[in-house]
């Protein structure tokens, strides 16, 4: 089996793994004053302080969370207070749902968010706070978000990035991006599913949504999962180490892509700029899951959207709020994992081109 589903999860680094086996030699509990207790508060105030350091953060603005998802509720409910809340329409489902009822930012058809739109909408109102991922989960393509900092600075507005996609795949400084915060996920960088966390800049007040003993400075209640943090640090370490890997997974993606086309597939959001594992492939008339379906059968793990909990394959919002019609319906997701080979590439090549040589003339 060849695995191309790296944005649903990375496999795991070597070196998350062994910090997660370090990490549950230690007995105590990081809230507990005794040697055990403080034992365990140094591996968690490690895994901080590293973690800060990946993405230019102070350790005391690190959040802990149980990952990508409460990382980005917790930004909303808390940095939200009091204002209105803007997203963008290709926001990951967990940002949708945690803003009920927010205002749409609308993209345009590579998936760009429109900025003079952005500028209407924060010039219409209130104070708000803008939610912004910085690489979408399902095509890859990323937001301006430097510059719409600035629109929001300019408002008096609040940004919050969700980096889930981004972090480990691109250089990210909090202070330059401008932001006031950003979510990561241990799983989404080659670390154990299970822990992420919500990296601010400042001390802004944040309430906290999970209420427990105060842990996490009194923004994140509940014990931390120990293991699940050391491996979270690790794997941003390993990934940011490994940025100049980059390049060579562009080289394979756009080996598959050059190849898919030629073969009748439409590469979504190519023209804008990109993370470098991610294509997002269309293949007109033949719907996504019969393809995922397909390259299973032969061995090659994709995707079609994002995953979700219930396994179910539908339409993409992503894709329909880029104007792609009948198409969303059609496209599925290769995602590179950080450790994808020339050969990993060139067999799911061959395995595309019979698939799409089948499926097509069956569709005619």
């Amino acid at each position: 089996m060849a695995y191309f589903d790296a944005n649903a999860t990375e496999p795991l680094r070597p070196a998350a793994r062994a910090a997660v086996l370090a990490a549950m030699e230690a007995a105590g509990n990081p809230s507990s004053v005794h040697a055990a207790g403080r034992a365990a508060r140094r591996v968690l105030e490690e895994a901080r302080a590293r973690l800060a350091g990946c993405f230019g953060a102070a350790p005391a603005g690190v959040v802990f969370t149980s990952g990508g998802t409460e990382a980005n509720a917790l930004a909303l409910h808390g940095l939200g207070i009091g204002r209105r809340i803007l997203i963008g329409a290709t926001e990951h489902d967990a940002v949708r749902a945690a803003a009920p009822g927010a205002e749409m930012v609308a993209v345009d058809t590579t998936g760009v968010a429109d900025l003079p739109a952005l500028a209407r909408q924060l010039a219409a109102g209130p104070p708000a706070l803008v939610c912004l991922m910085l690489a979408n989960n399902e095509t890859g393509v990323l937001h301006p978000i430097a510059d719409a900092a600035a629109l929001c600075r300019a408002h008096g507005a609040r940004l919050h990035v969700d980096a889930v996609q981004a972090a480990g795949r691109l250089a990210i400084d909090l202070p330059a991006l401008g932001a006031d915060s950003i979510a990561v996920s241990g799983h989404k960088l080659g670390g154990p599913m299970g822990a992420g966390a919500l990296l601010l800049a400042g001390d802004p007040a944040l309430p906290p949504l999970m209420r427990g003993g105060g842990q996490e400075r009194g923004r994140r209640g509940g014990t931390p999962p120990l293991p699940a943090i050391a491996g979270l640090a690790a794997a941003a370490a390993a990934a940011v180490a490994d940025l100049p890997h980059q390049p060579h997974l562009a080289t394979l993606r756009d080996r598959i892509e050059a190849a898919a086309t030629a073969a009748g597939a439409v590469a979504l959001g190519a023209a804008a700029p990109r993370l470098a594992n991610t294509t997002c492939l269309a293949l007109p008339g033949v719907r996504a899951d019969t393809q995922v379906i397909a390259l299973d059968l032969a061995g090659f793990q994709v995707s079609a959207g994002a995953a979700c909990s219930s396994g179910k394959v539908a339409a993409s919002h992503v894709l329909a709020a880029m104007g792609l019609g009948a198409l969303a319906g059609c496209a599925v997701r290769v995602s590179l994992p950080w450790n994808a080979t020339a050969e990993d590439a060139d067999r799911l090549v061959a395995a595309y081109l019979e698939m799409a040589r089948r499926l097509l003339r069956r569709a005619a």
